[in-house]
Protein backbone atom coordinates (compact mmCIF):
# COMPACT_ATOMS: atom_id res chain seq x y z
CA UNK A 1 0.00 0.00 0.00
CA UNK A 2 1.62 3.19 -1.33
CA UNK A 3 1.44 6.34 1.75
CA UNK A 4 -0.57 8.84 0.94
CA UNK A 5 0.58 12.18 0.06
CA UNK A 6 -0.51 15.46 1.79
CA UNK A 7 -1.43 18.30 -0.82
CA UNK A 8 -3.22 21.55 -0.40
CA UNK A 9 -7.21 21.04 -0.85
CA UNK A 10 -8.09 22.62 -4.67
CA UNK A 11 -9.81 25.34 -2.54
CA UNK A 12 -6.64 26.33 -0.95
CA UNK A 13 -4.77 26.61 -4.31
CA UNK A 14 -7.31 28.48 -5.92
CA UNK A 15 -7.11 30.85 -2.64
CA UNK A 16 -3.55 30.76 -3.24
CA UNK A 17 -3.59 31.69 -6.78
CA UNK A 18 -6.12 34.72 -6.69
CA UNK A 19 -4.30 36.12 -3.73
CA UNK A 20 -1.07 36.21 -5.10
CA UNK A 21 -2.27 37.84 -8.58
CA UNK A 22 -3.65 40.55 -6.47
CA UNK A 23 -0.51 40.93 -4.23
CA UNK A 24 1.30 41.09 -7.22
CA UNK A 25 -1.14 44.27 -9.00
CA UNK A 26 -2.14 41.56 -11.42
CA UNK A 27 -5.80 41.99 -10.23
CA UNK A 28 -5.66 45.50 -8.74
CA UNK A 29 -8.27 47.11 -6.54
CA UNK A 30 -11.80 47.28 -8.03
CA UNK A 31 -10.99 43.99 -10.43
CA UNK A 32 -14.47 41.94 -11.38
CA UNK A 33 -13.97 38.68 -10.56
CA UNK A 34 -15.60 36.32 -13.09
CA UNK A 35 -15.65 33.27 -11.58
CA UNK A 36 -16.29 30.82 -14.88
CA UNK A 37 -12.94 32.63 -16.32
CA UNK A 38 -10.77 32.18 -13.11
CA UNK A 39 -11.86 28.48 -12.90
CA UNK A 40 -11.03 28.18 -16.85
CA UNK A 41 -7.73 30.18 -16.61
CA UNK A 42 -6.61 27.76 -13.46
CA UNK A 43 -8.17 24.87 -15.07
CA UNK A 44 -10.37 23.68 -12.34
CA UNK A 45 -14.26 23.35 -11.83
CA UNK A 46 -16.41 26.25 -10.51
CA UNK A 47 -16.44 24.74 -7.19
CA UNK A 48 -13.32 25.20 -5.61
CA UNK A 49 -13.12 28.53 -6.70
CA UNK A 50 -16.65 29.17 -5.34
CA UNK A 51 -15.07 28.11 -1.76
CA UNK A 52 -11.76 30.17 -2.22
CA UNK A 53 -13.87 33.19 -3.19
CA UNK A 54 -16.21 32.87 -0.19
CA UNK A 55 -12.95 32.45 2.33
CA UNK A 56 -11.41 35.82 0.34
CA UNK A 57 -14.70 37.51 1.13
CA UNK A 58 -14.58 36.60 5.01
CA UNK A 59 -10.88 37.67 4.93
CA UNK A 60 -11.77 41.20 3.17
CA UNK A 61 -10.07 40.59 0.13
CA UNK A 62 -12.66 40.76 -2.44
CA UNK A 63 -16.54 42.21 -1.78
CA UNK A 64 -20.05 41.60 -3.34
CA UNK A 65 -21.41 44.47 -4.94
CA UNK A 66 -24.72 43.27 -5.22
CA UNK A 67 -25.82 41.99 -8.99
CA UNK A 68 -22.72 42.95 -10.17
CA UNK A 69 -20.88 39.91 -8.54
CA UNK A 70 -17.50 39.88 -6.48
CA UNK A 71 -14.55 42.30 -7.07
CA UNK A 72 -10.89 43.10 -5.40
CA UNK A 73 -11.57 45.20 -2.23
CA UNK A 74 -9.85 48.04 -1.69
CA UNK A 75 -7.73 48.58 1.48
CA UNK A 76 -9.76 49.21 4.47
CA UNK A 77 -7.73 51.71 6.46
CA UNK A 78 -9.33 51.31 9.71
CA UNK A 79 -9.41 47.50 9.78
CA UNK A 80 -5.44 47.38 8.54
CA UNK A 81 -5.01 49.81 11.79
CA UNK A 82 -6.69 47.21 13.97
CA UNK A 83 -5.34 43.70 12.55
CA UNK A 84 -1.36 45.87 12.74
CA UNK A 85 -2.29 46.43 16.55
CA UNK A 86 -3.19 42.89 17.60
CA UNK A 87 -0.54 41.29 15.04
CA UNK A 88 2.09 43.81 17.37
CA UNK A 89 0.94 42.52 20.94
CA UNK A 90 1.21 39.07 19.09
CA UNK A 91 4.35 39.42 17.39
CA UNK A 92 5.83 40.62 20.74
CA UNK A 93 4.75 38.07 22.67
CA UNK A 94 6.09 35.07 20.33
CA UNK A 95 9.55 36.49 20.41
CA UNK A 96 9.62 36.66 23.92
CA UNK A 97 8.43 33.56 24.56
CA UNK A 98 11.04 32.14 21.28
CA UNK A 99 14.02 34.23 22.85
CA UNK A 100 12.51 32.02 26.27
CA UNK A 101 12.92 28.67 24.83
CA UNK A 102 16.17 29.59 23.15
CA UNK A 103 18.15 30.75 26.36
CA UNK A 104 16.79 27.61 27.94
CA UNK A 105 17.50 25.07 25.21
CA UNK A 106 20.48 25.08 23.43
CA UNK A 107 19.48 22.74 21.04
CA UNK A 108 16.14 24.75 20.28
CA UNK A 109 18.27 27.79 19.84
CA UNK A 110 20.05 26.44 16.96
CA UNK A 111 16.87 24.85 15.25
CA UNK A 112 15.12 28.02 15.41
CA UNK A 113 18.91 29.87 14.17
CA UNK A 114 18.58 26.83 11.02
CA UNK A 115 15.28 27.83 10.03
CA UNK A 116 15.24 31.33 10.37
CA UNK A 117 18.57 31.55 8.27
CA UNK A 118 17.00 29.45 5.53
CA UNK A 119 13.97 31.52 5.62
CA UNK A 120 16.06 35.19 5.22
CA UNK A 121 17.71 33.40 2.59
CA UNK A 122 14.71 32.58 0.76
CA UNK A 123 13.86 36.38 1.29
CA UNK A 124 16.87 37.28 -0.49
CA UNK A 125 16.32 35.59 -3.04
CA UNK A 126 13.15 36.63 -3.67
CA UNK A 127 14.47 40.40 -3.63
CA UNK A 128 16.96 39.33 -6.16
CA UNK A 129 14.32 38.29 -8.40
CA UNK A 130 12.32 41.25 -7.36
CA UNK A 131 8.88 38.40 -6.08
CA UNK A 132 7.00 40.28 -3.87
CA UNK A 133 4.61 37.78 -3.42
CA UNK A 134 7.15 35.49 -2.59
CA UNK A 135 9.02 37.82 -0.29
CA UNK A 136 5.92 38.12 1.62
CA UNK A 137 5.38 34.64 1.77
CA UNK A 138 8.90 34.65 3.58
CA UNK A 139 8.27 37.66 5.83
CA UNK A 140 4.53 35.48 6.76
CA UNK A 141 7.25 32.08 7.58
CA UNK A 142 9.54 34.16 9.65
CA UNK A 143 6.88 35.63 11.86
CA UNK A 144 4.77 32.00 11.80
CA UNK A 145 8.40 30.23 12.94
CA UNK A 146 8.20 32.53 15.71
CA UNK A 147 4.69 31.75 17.05
CA UNK A 148 5.39 27.90 16.63
CA UNK A 149 8.59 27.90 18.82
CA UNK A 150 7.19 30.48 21.29
CA UNK A 151 5.80 27.77 23.95
CA UNK A 152 2.63 28.96 23.29
CA UNK A 153 0.06 26.61 21.69
CA UNK A 154 -2.64 29.08 21.03
CA UNK A 155 -0.41 31.81 18.97
CA UNK A 156 -0.35 30.45 15.55
CA UNK A 157 -4.56 29.97 15.65
CA UNK A 158 -4.87 33.41 16.96
CA UNK A 159 -2.56 35.32 14.60
CA UNK A 160 -3.49 33.62 11.28
CA UNK A 161 -7.04 35.25 10.63
CA UNK A 162 -5.39 38.59 10.47
CA UNK A 163 -2.82 37.17 8.45
CA UNK A 164 -4.48 36.22 5.83
CA UNK A 165 -5.66 39.97 5.37
CA UNK A 166 -2.66 41.49 6.04
CA UNK A 167 -0.50 39.84 3.14
CA UNK A 168 -2.06 41.98 1.12
CA UNK A 169 -1.34 45.14 3.05
CA UNK A 170 2.17 43.82 3.24
CA UNK A 171 2.62 43.99 -0.64
CA UNK A 172 1.82 47.54 -0.31
CA UNK A 173 4.51 47.85 2.38
CA UNK A 174 7.06 46.43 0.13
CA UNK A 175 5.98 48.93 -3.03
CA UNK A 176 5.27 51.95 -1.27
CA UNK A 177 6.64 52.13 2.32
CA UNK A 178 10.42 50.99 2.77
CA UNK A 179 12.89 49.06 0.89
CA UNK A 180 12.63 45.25 1.20
CA UNK A 181 16.17 44.96 2.35
CA UNK A 182 15.26 47.44 5.32
CA UNK A 183 12.29 45.23 6.29
CA UNK A 184 14.57 41.89 6.04
CA UNK A 185 17.45 43.75 8.08
CA UNK A 186 15.14 44.42 11.21
CA UNK A 187 13.91 40.20 11.04
CA UNK A 188 17.37 39.34 11.44
CA UNK A 189 17.72 41.78 14.29
CA UNK A 190 15.27 39.72 15.52
CA UNK A 191 16.66 36.52 14.77
CA UNK A 192 19.92 37.58 16.51
CA UNK A 193 17.76 38.60 19.14
CA UNK A 194 15.83 35.76 20.39
CA UNK A 195 18.56 33.24 19.82
CA UNK A 196 21.07 35.01 21.94
CA UNK A 197 17.97 34.41 24.43
CA UNK A 198 17.43 38.15 25.11
CA UNK A 199 13.91 38.56 25.86
CA UNK A 200 13.23 42.01 26.47
CA UNK A 201 14.83 42.94 23.15
CA UNK A 202 13.42 40.39 21.18
CA UNK A 203 10.50 41.72 22.24
CA UNK A 204 10.64 45.37 21.86
CA UNK A 205 12.34 44.87 17.94
CA UNK A 206 9.63 42.75 17.04
CA UNK A 207 7.17 45.29 18.35
CA UNK A 208 8.38 48.07 16.66
CA UNK A 209 8.72 45.96 13.57
CA UNK A 210 4.94 45.36 13.18
CA UNK A 211 4.43 49.08 14.56
CA UNK A 212 6.88 51.08 11.87
CA UNK A 213 5.22 49.12 9.05
CA UNK A 214 2.06 50.00 10.14
CA UNK A 215 2.81 53.86 10.28
CA UNK A 216 4.92 54.22 7.30
CA UNK A 217 2.01 52.19 5.05
CA UNK A 218 -0.45 54.49 6.51
CA UNK A 219 1.70 57.19 5.63
CA UNK A 220 1.58 56.33 1.75
CA UNK A 221 -2.27 55.21 1.80
CA UNK A 222 -2.70 58.04 -0.41
CA UNK A 223 0.39 56.97 -2.91
CA UNK A 224 -1.25 53.51 -2.91
CA UNK A 225 -4.97 54.09 -3.40
CA UNK A 226 -3.87 56.72 -6.57
CA UNK A 227 -2.06 53.92 -7.59
CA UNK A 228 -5.01 51.59 -7.64
CA UNK A 229 -7.01 54.21 -9.50
CA UNK A 230 -4.78 54.40 -12.18
CA UNK A 231 -4.62 50.82 -13.07
CA UNK A 232 -7.32 49.81 -15.37
CA UNK A 233 -9.13 47.43 -13.25
CA UNK A 234 -9.31 44.04 -15.12
CA UNK A 235 -12.23 41.02 -15.15
CA UNK A 236 -11.69 37.30 -13.78
CA UNK A 237 -7.20 37.72 -13.95
CA UNK A 238 -4.26 37.73 -16.23
CA UNK A 239 -4.34 35.14 -19.61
Amino acid sequence: MKAIRSVPRLTDQVYEAVLDDICDDLLPAGSHLVQEQIAERLGVSRQPVQQAMALLKADGIVEERGRRGLFVARLDLQSMRHRYEIRAVLDGLAARGAARRARGDGDAASEIERRGQAILAAADAAIETGQTSKQVRCDQAFHKLLYEVSGNPFLVSSAEPHWRFLIRVMHDVLRFAESPRTIWRQHGEILDAVIAGNEDLAERLATEHVGVAAARLEANIGAIERAGKETEPVSGGPN
